[in-house]
């Protein structure tokens, strides 16, 4: 199979320069829409020193289980009819955290739609933040 594709890049250079122009510039826009990614200790930085909202998008039974302090809790699902409430930190830094860092990208690309300047995500997600035995609040 891997061969295969090899014969196939060899044998249509061109068609794979494209293919590869584009592959990069999904990323790059995808990346772009949705926040800048922080590492945890990013996080950390940004939530201690820039006081950045931590908006977690993760359903109401997964927050309770384990949350980052102070965080807000708003479902991806309600995300859009709930943008109201974020109103105030329009202009403040919002780090959108889920579960593994990949549902993030698609809430802070709906944020930065609606205005908010300084959107940005927790890289790895909850997951990653547990993985680094930072602290949890458990309700």
């Amino acid at each position: 199979m891997l061969e295969q594709i090899f014969t196939l890049i060899i044998n249509n250079p061109v068609l794979s320069a494209v293919w590869l122009f584009f592959l990069v510039g999904l990323i790059v826009t995808e990346s772009k829409r949705g926040g800048k990614s922080l590492t945890t200790t990013e996080a950390t930085r940004a939530i201690n020193n820039d006081n950045a909202l931590v908006l977690d998008i993760r359903k109401k039974d997964e927050f309770r289980k384990g949350h980052l302090p102070d965080a807000l809790n708003i479902p991806m699902d309600a995300l859009q009819n709930r943008l109201s409430e974020l109103e105030k930190h329009k202009s403040s830094p919002i780090i959108v955290v889920c579960k593994t860092g990949t549902t993030a990208g698609g809430a802070g690309g709906m944020l930065r739609k609606a205005g908010f300047e300084d959107v940005r995500r927790l890289k790895g997600g909850i997951l990653e933040w547990q993985a680094q035995n930072l602290p949890l609040v458990k309700k």
